[in-house]
């Protein structure tokens, strides 16, 4: 009996409760998570992007750090506060775009030339003393650097449309002489105040940058400081310069 009456209490309670208003069913089934979904997906991808750039950016700066260190270490770090015997050059223009020729005549691209250390020298084709001191020069700086020498070539320009004598020939087999207009060499090489283009010899990198200039009308007795600058450059790029191109 008195669960009857229960019965029919709970069910009369049951039945006298109002539904729920229409508005109200509508609201809960509204989606309100769409929006935040589609801007956590811009977010998402404005990070990705920014990750992209700065892992990039590393690549770049990993591939780049040998050659920045070699040269800082060179122009910036001098232990025992030591000179360089050459002249290190400031703006240090790059190997010209230009075709040039071989003594046999044969086309000659100058950027070919890129790879290696340049031990350069220039004049024309008759060769007076300072020429011929130079050449020699260029010979045995190169052989002094021992296993190392085959990171550096000695190239001579000749300024002019004549030959040279022929018994310099011999001498010249391990160097690259080519002809290249005077007008074109004094575009990207240049002597010291007083001097003249033939008095010199010129360094240029690996990356074809001519970056220094030993004195004019080197001597022997100066030889050695000169072998001394060349070590300390191919020390300092030994970590992304090999020999060859």
């Amino acid at each position: 009996m008195s669960g009857s009456k229960l019965s029919k209490v709970s069910a009369g309670a049951a039945a006298t409760q109002a539904p729920p208003p229409a508005d109200e069913e509508l609201l809960g089934l509204t989606v309100h998570s769409l929006p935040a979904a589609q801007a956590g997906d811009a977010i998402d991808a404005a990070e990705r992007s920014r990750s992209g750039r700065i892992k990039m950016f590393l690549v770049l700066l990993v591939c780049a750090a040998p050659v920045i260190a070699s040269y800082f270490t060179y122009y910036v770090i001098r232990p025992e506060g030591r000179r360089n015997f050459g002249e290190l050059v400031v703006q240090q223009p790059t190997l010209p775009a230009m075709q040039v020729q071989t003594l046999d005549g044969k086309a000659f691209d100058l950027q070919s030339l890129k790879g290696q250390w340049l031990l350069v020298s220039a004049s024309p084709a008759a060769c007076d003393d300072i020429c011929q001191n130079n050449l020699y020069l260029q010979r045995q700086l190169r052989e002094s650097m021992g296993r190392e020498k085959e990171r550096v070539d000695w190239v001579w320009l000749i300024t002019d449309d004549a030959e040279p004598p022929q018994s310099m020939r011999p001498g010249l087999s391990q160097a690259t002489v080519l002809r290249m207009p005077q007008a074109a060499v004094a575009q990207w090489l240049a002597p010291a105040s007083g001097a003249k283009l033939a008095d010199h010899l010129y360094v240029v990198d690996p990356l074809g940058h001519w970056m220094m200039r030993f004195p004019a009308r080197l001597g022997q007795g100066d030889a050695a400081k000169a072998r001394k600058d060349l070590e300390r450059l191919l020390r300092a790029s030994s970590s992304w310069d090999k020999e060859g191109r």
